[in-house]
């Protein structure tokens, strides 16, 4: 599954995976407003073997298949990620 990987602007460490270019719509307004702007970092063809150093791609793309994101959160955020249970419906897995 060719996915689209966004930084944060706002979150240092945040990237937000997204199943279709550019498609913020699949986002919640509590989301946006947590991430605020974000970059485009990195296209990837992604498969549940791959190896990826922060993530479990078969989560990842669980996520993207869902609700078309997948948020990845910097791992002392990770820990606190039932906060962000309100901006969505999956912060992690």
């Amino acid at each position: 599954m060719q996915c689209f990987v966004y930084a944060s602007q706002r979150r240092s460490g945040s990237y937000l995976w997204l199943a279709r270019k550019d498609d913020f719509e699949v986002l919640s307004e509590p989301l946006k407003n947590l991430l605020g702007e974000l970059r485009p970092v990195l296209e990837v063809e992604l498969d549940p073997q791959r190896k990826l150093p922060a993530e479990d791609a078969a989560t990842v793309l669980e996520h993207l298949h869902a609700q078309g994101w997948h948020l990845q959160l910097p791992p002392t955020d990770a820990l606190a990620g039932d906060r962000l249970l309100d901006y969505g419906q999956h912060p992690t897995a």
